[in-house]
This record gives C-alpha cells, structure tokens and sequence, in this order.
C-alpha cells in the first residue's frame, strides 16, 4: 500500500505534467498561427512537373483555365465534363500548345461510370496525384420553388460525386502515400444567401467533408499522411454559373474572371494552402465578423445589399 507522502507527490508530479503541457499546446498553438499567416505569403510553390492532375467540369470555366494552366506547368491533365464536345474543346486547346492532355466524358453523379472512368485513367495515364472536383450547378431561385429533381440533382453533383471521386482515387494517393485534393466550395459554402438554400447546404457539405477526410487521414496514420486538401471558396466567378448576382458596391466588388480564379486555385494548391477565398480576404473578413453577435452581422450583410436574385 502506497504511503500518502507517495500520493501526494505523484498528484503535484501529474500537475506539473499538466501545466507543462498547457503552455506547451499554447506556445505550438500560436507558433503554428503565425506560420501559416506567414507561409500564406512567403511559401515557394512547388513545381507540378510530372503530376497527372485530374479536372472535373474541364469543358468550361473553371475548369478549363485549371486545366489550361496546370498544362502550362508542365503536369499531364486529365479533362472529365458530362458534355463531350466541349471536353473535347479543352483538350484540343491543351494539345494545340504542345501539352499533355486526355479526355473522358463522364457523369460524376453516376458512382460506377466513375469507377469505371477511374480504372481507365490508372491503366492509361497513371496515378492521379492532383485531384479538383471541380463540377458543380448552382440553380437560384426560393426554397420551395426548387423542385424534388433539382434538390436532389445539385447533391448529386456538388456532394455525392466526391464521394464517388475518393472512392476511385484515394487508394492509390493512401498506397503512394502521396496526393493532393482540391475541392471548390463556394463563399456561399461560408455565408447563408437566400436564393440558394440548397446550393448553400451542398457547398457547406463540401467543407465540411474536406476538413473532416483530411482529419481522418492525419489520425489513422498517425501524422505521417502526406495527402494534402486544399478547400476554395470562390465569390462571383465570371463564368455563366451564376447568372447574377446584385451588391451594392459593385465597383469595388467586382465577379472575378475565370482565368484569375484558376491561377490562384493552382497557387494555393501548389503552396499547400488548406482554405482559400477568391478575393483572399472574404474568409478572413468573415472570421472576424463571425466573433460578433449574428444580428450584427446581418447589419452589413444589410449595409452591402449582396445577394443573388432569382432566376424565376
């Protein structure tokens, strides 16, 4: 039986264990802050030279200029869009540079025409090491003037197809220990915008599913993964997705073009940033607006008049 000098020494041992490893967390926890603010401006981005990077919704916008742009770096780029001709388009216009580029028409909602895609790009091209589920719609319009088919269509695209995307390419990135997934959510993924509830639920999922898979792959190996996220959340992108779009300060606010919106995706992902925004300080201004009361919140959103207005 231990004496109570004994115990007594082992609680004020355990405390200072404690206390120890309070300012421990403390002191990593800022340094890790401050760190990232300042990687965010100072980190090389390193070279794609090499990479398979695989687009999805590659026929237009976004898309194509990611995948443009990825070509001109030197990576081997992947194209998959539901719409064959203009897949087709972005292709060509790769190939017509001198770059490396393949094509397949592929519906990201349907899990086994994704698997099956998914083998063929293994077996022809390579492992992809550089994801961007990139497809998405955006109806806009009331809640309830959304029918059944449209609600379940914009989940379909915007949500269930990465799970189809992971499933077809995870493995080899976890085997290879090696990979990087960018997703695009949306700032309305961040902020509630009326007009589109179900696109807001669908890009907040994206978030969410991004920050949750990168935590569980970092837990399971124990802090060794090497598989990097990167979550965008674009404001108004130019690119006829969304078909308007009403602030009150235009001018300072304007939609950024499609061109602009990809170099700074591939910026991002080369820099292994997790979360950025298009302009970058959006998110950062909604950290800060989210430390105060909602109602106050909703004083700006007021003051900016920004929302987008209904297409019906």
């Amino acid at each position: 039986m231990a004496e109570p000098s004994d115990n007594f020494l082992m609680i004020i041992y355990n405390v200072l264990c404690l206390i120890v490893e309070v300012f421990y967390t403390i002191g990593k926890f800022w340094f890790l802050v401050f760190e990232s603010y300042y990687k965010t401006f100072t980190t090389e981005e390193r070279s794609v030279k090499g990479d398979i990077v695989l687009v999805t919704g590659a026929g237009h916008g976004i898309g194509r200029q990611i995948a443009v742009q990825y070509s001109e770096l030197g990576a081997t780029v992947v194209c998959w869009d539901i719409n064959e001709q203009l897949n087709l388009d972005t292709v060509k216009l790769i190939k017509s540079k001198g770059k490396k580029a393949y094509g397949f028409t592929v519906d990201v909602t349907n899990r086994e025409k994704v698997l099956e895609a998914g083998n063929k790009v293994l077996k022809d091209v390579g492992d992809v090491t550089i994801l961007v589920n990139n497809a998405g719609i955006m109806p806009q319009h009331e809640l309830l003037k959304h029918t059944e088919n449209e609600i379940r269509t914009i989940f379909e695209v915007n949500v269930f197809a990465h799970f189809w995307m992971f499933e077809a390419f995870l493995p080899k990135m976890i085997a290879n220990n090696k990979g990087h997934i960018v997703a695009l959510s949306s700032m309305a993924g961040i902020l509630g915008l009326r007009n589109l509830v179900p696109y807001c639920g669908s890009k907040f999922a994206v978030r969410g599913i991004q920050e949750a898979l990168s935590e569980e792959l970092r837990t399971s190996s124990k802090g060794e993964s090497q598989i990097k996220f990167t979550t965008i959340y674009p404001y108004m992108v130019d690119t006829g997705l969304c078909k308007s779009m009403k602030i009150r300060f235009e001018k300072l606010m304007p939609a950024v073009e499609p061109e602009s919106a990809a170099a700074s995706i591939i910026s991002a992902q080369r820099k292994g940033i997790e979360e950025l925004s298009i302009p970058r300080h959006l998110i950062h201004l909604n950290r800060v607006f989210r430390v105060f009361p909602n109602k106050a919140g909703k004083v700006m959103a007021d003051f900016l008049e920004a929302y987008v207005p209904s297409d019906k």
